[in-house]
């Protein structure tokens, strides 16, 4: 049979893979869905994130992952090309800076600040992303991802974090993974300082994110990923048919507890104290809701279990008093902080620390643009953020273009 130009491109592409975060998996030690379960099949050979090889193991906890010596690709499907990964991250480039100057500087890694970064780079804006010293967002620590569209079998959140980081670099944007310590948007250009280098751009795009607000608990953290989540509306359907709890006492937490009725079997919401402090319509519709039993007065001390989720130590808040509760799920709702401290001296913010824009993604001053969950305080997902940064890259675009600093396209590079 001849041989067709499609057959041999097909055949030369990577197989399709899906990393993992440590040495070969087996059926014991590949990650696990936000339940605890063994998600989709492993590949047995071990492979490399970027962001300097930091990842999130959900099997062992073992911590970072070093720089692997070789470089592996991502490949989507056989009309896909794969994407190659460049290791990059804290350990490559906190002390190589590069350039330093840009007609767009992008300060954030999640959905936001990348999808800014892709949209910005193929605007030929020559983007510098400040990734942060822990790149990638939450999703880098969300295990299986599958309500972002384009991936049926759903997808590990560092490896969808991986092949964003990559495209973005593909097109000539510059990620530096440090943290900005402080800004000054007195005039232009604006002026930025991460890890004692000033950075300066026409425009800024502020895309830092919000960080859920936890427990403290060792345990909570060591079964992140195996059953204690902090989105109901990302996980909830990995809880279909079991005994969950919800910790928190506000709208969020009614809304969350509520919400995942609609898979567990049951939901204990947990509050420390002896009433809430939500909505009086949604706090009557929990109380009514038969699926949802409410615990006043009651605290987390412990998350039990082998592998994932299976018990909880919970205290009396008044008399002190413990006792484990049967449960496969923890979710805490006790609120999320939006990451904007840097900024707050120049940009407005709402009583919670939210920025404020103002017509789309715009701020109060020219030229610096919000984009995702450092804003965006109802929806936090990860699709909504995305689409965020590519508003604000178009808007960034738009403005340099009527300021003369760009010359105006009449065709879209977008």
């Amino acid at each position: 049979m001849k041989r067709t130009k499609r057959d041999d491109a097909t055949s030369s592409r990577t197989a399709p893979t899906e990393q993992t975060s440590g040495a070969a998996a087996t059926e014991q030690d590949r990650p696990r869905d936000a339940s605890g379960s063994n998600g989709a099949t492993a590949p047995d050979t071990a492979a490399a994130l970027p962001f300097g090889g930091l990842a999130i193991d959900f099997s062992t906890d073992t911590g970072a992952v070093p720089i692997a010596t070789s470089v592996p690709t991502i490949a989507f499907g056989p009309d896909i090309a794969p994407v190659e990964l460049t290791p990059g991250g804290p350990d490559e480039h906190r002390f190589e800076h590069g350039r330093t100057e840009s007609k767009v500087l992008i300060v954030g890694s999640g959905p936001a600040g990348l999808t800014a970064a892709i949209y910005a780079a193929r605007a030929n804006l020559t983007p510098i992303v400040l990734a942060g010293s822990a790149p990638g967002g939450q999703l880098m620590i969300t295990s299986d991802v599958e309500n972002y569209p384009g991936f049926p079998d759903g997808i590990q959140g560092p490896d969808l974090m991986a092949a964003f980081r990559a495209q973005a670099e593909r097109f000539g944007t510059h990620i530096v993974d440090v943290d900005v310590d402080r800004v000054d948007f007195s005039s232009r250009p604006f002026r930025l300082w991460a890890h004692a280098t000033e950075y300066r751009a026409e425009s800024v795009i502020i895309a830092t994110g919000a960080s859920a607000i936890w427990l403290g608990l060792e345990s909570e953290t060591r079964f992140r990923g195996r059953g204690v989540s902090a989105c109901a509306t990302c996980d909830g359907f990995f809880f279909r048919d079991k005994e969950i709890g919800v910790v928190g006492g506000g709208d969020t937490a009614l809304e969350e507890a509520t919400f995942l009725t609609r898979f567990a079997s049951k939901v204990h919401l947990l509050h420390r104290r002896d009433q809430f402090r939500g909505s009086k319509i949604m706090v009557q519709r929990a109380l009514d809701h038969p699926k949802i039993e409410v615990h006043f007065n009651t605290a987390v001390d412990e998350v039990l279990g082998d592998t994932h989720v299976e018990r909880l130590r919970l205290r009396d808040t008044v008399t002190g008093r413990q006792w484990e509760m049967p449960a496969q799920g923890l979710f805490i709702a006790i609120g999320h902080k939006p990451d904007s401290e840097p900024f707050r001296d120049w940009l407005e913010v709402d009583a919670k620390g939210y920025l404020v824009v103002n017509d789309q993604t715009n701020t109060k001053i020219e030229g610096v643009f919000v984009a995702g969950d450092v804003h965006d305080h109802r929806y936090r997902q990860a699709v909504t953020a995305a689409g965020d940064g590519c508003r604000a890259a178009i808007d960034a675009e738009r403005w340099l273009e009527a300021q003369g600093i760009i010359e105006a396209s009449t065709a879209s590079a977008w």
